[in-house]
């Protein structure tokens, strides 16, 4: 795994990547080739090859935007392969339509329908075979890390269970090495545990082991074999702590194993003037292109919204923003006019009785978030950033939760990290995992990311998924 632009990028994920590039290119490639032998005309190979080049280019870039948008190279995806043939299926869907105006509108060939049609059927074909079934049992089944967790607590359980139900294709656990930690009971570890008497130098050589992961809450008091950790580094494995782990493994910050002083000597947190300015010229760009695409759509959802109880089409409500400082939120309405009648304030919840029928549809495809694109334009909001919460329940929540400040030391967004990356939920157990997610985008954002999240989002608007 690696990082670019603040992004981590797992090995496997660029290497499917690539295969599928390849893939996109040869369907296309053999697509062509079938509709020139089957069509009768005066024109030889490269006449085709001549008229089929930028098409192929166009389709190949949005095949790769489209798989990443809807989540295709996601490691905690669902791994079905009904599951994999829907998302690839719907990205030619949406992949279709460009390239044949483009093929119609920029070049000669007339074949263009069915150059597309036997490059789906090809790109399918291709892709069982090749990526779901062949890839998986030799490339990616050899990419798989071998690492030692250094730890017989709750941590190190929870970092077992984690890795083995969620990301078994990337890490493979080859044991436990136990520390000194009498404040906790014994707990049932799923795996090898190795005798405190060996070295740890000595289990890194012969298990041979690709990284280390310290699973232990407290480092202090002599628990942890730190010139041993030492001895294992100087021999070239990588040793990391649990938050830097779980940044890398889950896009996350966990809470729990986290301390001020990891905060305050770790990476991130980059602001600065230019990461400032290229963030609201993103903002103005972006915000501007979307209100002019969808204004029809605002316009219809706006319509329905006052046909279905003659209410106020908008709903305005304070949020905090920047540096704690409050500002009017704009959203379409989506529940009904008494819904906080008796002035207290409440999380919406899952089928939630004030929410009106139009309110449904538009709080499931987020359009009633689209009015925030005015507050971009304010520069109240930006595109992306952790979701404005109200005054009152940031003052509950900044009680009950550590850090949670934090996340206001950038602007809150129309979109996030954490509402592309966790399921819906309203209460301070689920505030405390956004603000985990949170965490990782204060700490990593960078323009690059935020044009991740907005990808992201198309998937969670298409399928349904993600946060409120």
């Amino acid at each position: 795994m690696f990082k670019i632009f603040n992004l981590y990028i797992p090995a496997k994920m660029t290497l499917e990547l690539l295969v599928d590039l390849a893939i996109s290119i040869l369907s296309f490639a053999l697509a062509t080739w079938s509709v020139y032998v089957m069509t009768v005309g005066k024109q030889d190979f490269s006449y085709w090859i001549q008229q089929g080049f930028y098409p192929l280019i166009l389709y190949t870039a949005l095949t790769i935007l489209l798989y990443t948008a809807l989540g295709v190279y996601r490691i905690d995806a669902e791994n079905s392969l009904r599951s994999f043939l829907g998302r690839t299926s719907v990205a030619f869907a949406f992949v279709f339509f460009p390239v044949y105006w483009f093929t119609l509108m920029f070049t000669e060939a007339g074949s263009s329908f069915r150059v597309l049609a036997f490059a789906y059927l090809f790109q399918m074909a291709l892709l069982v075979l090749i990526r779901y079934i062949f890839l998986r049992q030799t490339a990616l089944s050899g990419m798989t890390r071998r690492i030692l967790i250094v730890g017989n607590g709750r941590e190190a359980q929870a970092l077992s269970r984690q890795i083995m139900e969620n990301h078994g294709t990337s890490y493979s656990i080859v044991g436990f090495y136990p520390t000194q930690q009498n404040d906790q009971p014994p707990v049932q570890l799923a795996g090898k545990v190795f005798d405190e008497n060996t070295p740890l130098e000595q289990v890194v050589l012969d298990m041979r082991v690709d990284e280390i992961i310290v699973a232990v809450r407290e480092h202090r008091g002599g628990v942890l074999p730190i010139r041993q950790l030492l001895e294992a580094r100087i021999l070239g494995t990588p040793v990391h702590n649990l938050p830097t782990f779980y940044e890398r493994l889950k896009g996350e910050v966990p809470l729990e194993s986290m301390k001020a002083s990891w905060l305050i000597y770790g990476g991130g947190f980059t602001q600065g003037h230019i990461r400032a300015w290229a963030k609201r010229l993103f903002d103005i760009i972006s915000a501007s292109v979307l209100l002019l695409a969808l204004w029809p759509i605002m316009l219809l959802a706006a319509l329905f919204i006052k046909l279905e109880d003659r209410g106020p089409v908008f709903f305005q409500q304070e949020r905090v923003g920047l540096f704690g400082k409050s500002f009017y939120c704009l959203k379409f309405r989506s529940m009904r006019t008494d819904a906080e009648k008796d002035g207290v304030a409440r999380w919406a919840s899952t089928n939630d009785n004030r929410i009106t029928r139009i309110g449904a549809f538009i709080r499931k495809t987020r359009i009633d978030e689209l009015p925030q694109l005015i507050n971009v334009l304010r520069g109240e909001m930006s595109m992306v950033g952790p979701r404005p919460e109200r005054p009152t329940f940031v003052d509950m929540l900044e009680k009950d939760i550590p850090f949670y400040a934090i996340r206001h030391s950038v602007k809150p967004g129309v979109t996030g990290w954490a509402q592309v990356r966790y399921a819906y939920g309203a209460s301070v157990e689920d505030a405390k995992r956004k603000l985990q997610f949170d965490l990782y985008y204060v700490k990593n954002n960078s323009v690059f990311l935020d044009f991740f999240i907005l990808f992201e989002t198309v998937r969670v608007v298409i399928f349904g998924e993600g946060a409120r």
